[in-house]
């Protein structure tokens, strides 16, 4: 358990002594968010602040994830910092290009998912191949337990969560804070159950050293922002999360503890695929839902709030349900 406490709290002072380097340099640099002219008025005010914030708990984790390697030979770090580098590179290459033409347009999208792929195809050949992860998911439900062996499915099945969770996650970067105290939220359950149920020392310590990262990155991301985490950190923060849970062998934890991001996504495609229906009629007032909730009334602040607790229930019912 010490293991895991050192990697929070290393990883929590370097978080806190980044932002104040980074977030003068992205100034410097113009780095500043355009914000979408589609969404909701309220967040207009937020044109210029700094982005590609993600640098900020992403620099502290790949720090500790390597001294994490070396000092303490925990071997199943790096192919889950290399997904989380991998996305997040990705996601850096879509903010520059937004940065640089002053748009909310980036990369082109099979641009982006063909690089997603490629870093997925890596992950998942090197997890049937060349570990001992093999091509299994596992389940447990109430106390029971069970094993499928997906065999020449494994890699495409590995490639596809890790390409919808990583859309997931980005999907729900759309208040302040929301994305990254969910994301804390569930590394904190990942922690103790590679910890306590599924135990896996890579996986326990790099998720608590995600944990001590993302709560540095939330004293410079609570409302109102000082920075955004960008395609950078949210592209990343889904990758390590589907990584993780992956690595345990059950990837659908990722399904039960993080919910939110499920019930986002699903916001957008039923928006999407009602809009074409009804010929031009809405389901929710704004998708993902997290603006809907907004368009309603509430603050921003209310409903970051709100989903934090609706994901920290989750978690709590999936603890117990593979318990």
């Amino acid at each position: 358990m010490y293991i895991e406490l050192i990697a929070l709290l290393v990883s929590f002072a370097l978080a806190v002594i980044a932002g104040p380097i980074y977030i003068p340099l992205l100034r410097r640099l113009k780095f500043g968010q355009t914000v979408r002219d589609d969404g909701p008025q309220t967040h207009l005010k937020k044109n210029g602040t700094p982005t590609i914030g993600g640098l900020i708990f992403l620099t502290p984790i790949i720090i500790v994830s390597v001294l994490l390697f070396f000092v303490f030979d925990l071997k199943s770090v790096l192919p889950i910092l290399f997904v989380t580098v991998g996305f997040g590179f990705v996601g850096f290459l879509d903010d520059f290009i937004k940065v640089v033409k002053k748009s909310k347009d980036g990369l082109l999208w099979y641009q982006k998912m063909l690089a997603l792929f490629i870093v997925s195809g890596g992950f998942a050949a090197y997890l049937q191949f060349f570990s001992d992860v093999g091509s299994e998911i596992e389940f447990n439900f109430f106390g029971l337990h069970g094993a499928l062996d997906l065999w020449y499915f494994y890699i495409p099945f590995v490639i596809f969560m890790l390409l919808a969770c990583t859309n997931a996650v980005n999907l729900t970067d759309g208040l302040d804070g929301l994305c990254a105290g969910s994301s804390f939220i569930v590394f904190m359950f990942f922690t103790l159950v590679a910890m306590f149920e599924i135990p896996n020392g890579g996986v326990a310590a790099f998720s608590a050293a995600m944990c001590g990262a993302l709560l540095g990155f939330m004293i410079f991301n609570h409302y109102p922002a000082k920075v955004f985490m960008g395609d950078t950190g949210s592209l990343a923060l889904g990758g390590a999360l589907a990584a993780s849970a992956i690595y345990l062998k059950h990837p659908f934890l990722f399904v039960g503890a993080g919910l939110l991001f499920v019930i986002e996504t699903l916001s957008v495609m039923l928006q999407v695929g009602y809009f074409k229906l009804t010929h031009g009629k809405r389901l929710f007032k704004m998708a993902p839902i997290h603006h809907h909730f907004e368009q309603l009334g509430f603050s921003e602040t209310k409903v970051t709030y709100m989903f934090w607790g609706f994901t920290l229930l989750c978690c709590i019912v999936t603890y117990f349900v593979i318990k």
